[in-house]
């Protein structure tokens, strides 16, 4: 997966930051941490995170919804352009990788209004249906294990809100995507989930060739 955009050389990705990355100064930290560490792929490239930052403001969202924090960059950047009451649910597996999430929020001031899920995300996502949260939330952001990237993507469309917005991180996937001999369980799963998404008409839809690439789905009302 890419942590930056696809498609740019260096120069030109240079010059894109250069004259549009407003990143905060807690958020620089936390990503140059971020890259050192094994994993450190993972983590979003600072424009998407920007990019999603004004999809929150423009939405005038409340309550967002995460599926996958790694080291929390992506729920940060979510939390810091959310309005002081708003809340975010962040759901992710590991206690190790948000430990250093954990750090940064409190860094930015932004704690209390994550709600950080230590479960399967699958398990959570249907404990918020069951206990009825279905149309409450404004945002869903997905960027987790693959495989399930269809059933998150499902519980998501029931969570959010008539005109709530669903984005879906690495819909182009270092464009494998698009290499009919990469075959692998992984492509394959997002391939069909990018089918899918064309033809439904629960949502409109639009896949932005930021990083590596995000999927946009806002809910439409039924019929």
């Amino acid at each position: 997966m890419a942590n930056q955009t696809l498609g740019l050389d260096d120069r030109l990705y240079h010059y894109l930051h250069s004259i549009s990355l407003r990143e905060p100064a807690v958020l620089t930290q936390l990503r140059r941490e971020t890259a050192q560490h094994p994993m450190g792929r993972m983590q979003i490239a600072p424009e998407q995170g920007q990019f999603m930052a004004l999809l929150i403001q423009l939405m005038g969202a409340r309550r967002a919804l995460e599926v996958g924090v790694f080291t929390g960059y992506s729920t940060l950047a979510v939390a810091l352009a959310l309005p002081p009451d708003g809340k975010i649910v962040a759901c992710d597996v590991s206690e190790d990788y948000t430990a250093i999430a954990r750090r940064y929020w409190r860094q930015a001031g932004v704690a209390d209004q994550i709600d950080l899920r230590i479960a399967p995300a699958l398990e959570t996502l249907d404990r918020l249906l069951a206990t009825g949260e279905a149309g409450t939330f404004d945002f869903a952001f997905i960027d987790a294990d693959k495989s399930n990237y269809d059933g998150y993507y499902e519980r998501a469309l029931q969570l959010v809100r008539l005109g709530g917005l669903i984005a879906i991180d690495n819909v182009l996937w270092s464009g494998q995507v698009a290499d009919p001999d990469v075959k692998d369980k992984r492509t394959h799963v997002i391939r069909a989930l990018n089918q899918k998404l064309h033809r439904d008409p629960r949502i409109t839809l639009s896949l932005v060739p930021i990083a590596d690439g995000l999927t946009l789905a806002l809910k439409r009302e039924a019929g």
